[in-house]
């Protein structure tokens, strides 16, 4: 059982990580911050409910997922470019979310 939630141990390390660099954001880019964090949580919920459902189901579930990812991914990139995290916190975090499972 533990194969099956593989992804999700991930993405809870990415979250953990993430968490590290939040810190760091001005109030002014509050919003961009909230959708990085929400985001995160949704993608380890779509990826639990993927999980608890059938095979024949999941389709749906995994477009939503990768959808998360890349908007995940959209925030990292803007998080670099208005400079509230390095270049190289942003390739770390974006490696961690990429991650070749």
């Amino acid at each position: 059982m533990n194969d099956k939630f593989t992804i999700a141990k991930y993405i809870k390390e990415f979250i953990m990580i993430l968490d590290d660099y939040l810190i760091n954001y001005p109030r002014k880019y509050f919003e961009l911050r909230n959708r990085l964090v929400n985001d995160s949580y949704e993608l380890l919920e779509l990826v639990y409910i993927a999980n608890y459902t059938n095979i024949d189901k999941r389709k749906d579930i995994q477009i939503k997922t990768l959808m998360k990812v890349n908007l995940i991914d959209f925030y990292i990139e803007q998080s670099f470019k208005k400079r509230i995290i390095s270049e190289r916190q942003s390739i770390k975090l974006c490696n961690r979310l990429h991650y070749d499972y």
